[in-house]
């Protein structure tokens, strides 16, 4: 069967900066509490007014612009996040409808914080079908809607933004087999609590004690299907919920020093389903990944669930 391949980036945050010093004047806290728990100094925090859509809309359409593509190529959007407000039309509609894109399907993807990994697997699934030409895979959030700001445990992790991939058709293997599952027993570990406002809520040990002694096995599971082993890659971008977090897999697959490991967390703090295309598309952006060099990406969250693969760099 053909394959797919990420042909461009694109990505969006909020200009508002929230510091750790603002958060000690509104919790019990402090920037060395909090950087030294979570590596975070820094998270970007969207206006009132700013949507899911907005965001997810404004990263979509630079990724679509880098691909040199017009809004009618594209036959497939997917918005993952777990944060829209808008139930139906689902953010990926309103996506296509702002872009202009007449004709293509549209759906959202709530899988927690694996949602984009999950979503570009989908996708790459459905190019090679022959199903789609072009898609634009979106991961946006909003997490300051969820957040308790009460909660000093939770909200200094938690930040807005977006991050978008076009993916393309291609004669090779540009997106490696997909790792993904979930484990139903742990489900509670990362969640929304509540209806129609819910309020982000985790069992933090829980998280970091599974992460780090089962993360790094389904991360040397997806280099073997993509016929690499870690020492091979070129970037390593994980889910960016916890520097120690992102560290502790790294050194776990004693990575050479010429892997970038993205460390986007300690600018825009948790983002959730965004973390990962906002991580990629920036390391790309400044030049930090090779063209063509193949990055493990590797997201896990609420399910407890998880999802990766390796692709190429555009």
């Amino acid at each position: 069967m053909p394959g797919s391949r990420i042909t461009a980036l694109g990505h969006y945050q909020p200009s508002r900066v929230l510091t750790n010093d603002d958060l000690a004047g509104m919790v019990d806290t402090s920037d060395e509490w909090i950087r030294r728990r979570t590596g975070i100094a820094t998270r970007r925090i969207a206006a009132e007014t700013e949507s899911v859509a907005d965001m997810a809309t404004a990263a979509a359409a630079k990724a679509l612009a880098a691909a040199g593509l017009a809004p009618s190529d594209i036959d497939l959007v997917t918005v993952a996040t777990c944060t829209a407000v808008d139930r139906c039309p689902s953010t990926a509609a309103q996506v296509a409808g702002r872009l202009g894109i007449p004709s293509a399907v549209a759906y959202d993807l709530n899988n927690g914080c694996a949602g984009f990994c999950t979503a570009l697997a989908t996708a790459d699934h459905s190019l090679r079908a022959g199903a789609a030409r072009h898609a634009l895979v979106i991961g946006a959030e909003k997490m300051s809607d969820v957040t308790d700001w009460t909660d000093r445990s939770t909200c200094v992790l938690l930040g807005d933004g977006a991050g978008a991939a076009v993916v393309s058709a291609a004669g090779h293997e540009g997106i490696g087999p997909v790792v993904w599952g979930s484990d139903p027993t742990r489900a509670d570990a990362v969640r929304l609590v509540g209806d129609w406002r819910p309020r982000f809520a985790q069992e933090g040990q829980t998280v970091f004690r599974w992460v780090t002694t089962e993360l790094p096995a389904l991360a040397r599971e997806a280099c073997r299907r993509a016929g690499l082993a870690p020492s091979d890659l070129a970037g390593l971008v994980t889910h960016q919920a916890n520097l120690r977090i992102i560290e502790s897999v790294a050194r776990q697959l004693d990575l050479p020093d010429h892997v970038v490991v993205a460390q986007d967390v300690v600018d825009s703090g948790n983002t959730s389903a965004a973390s990962v295309p906002l991580a990629l598309a920036k390391l790309t952006e400044r030049g930090e990944l090779p063209s063509g060099g193949p990055v493990l990406l590797m997201a896990f969250g609420g399910g407890m669930s998880w999802a990766g693969q390796v692709v190429t760099c555009p």
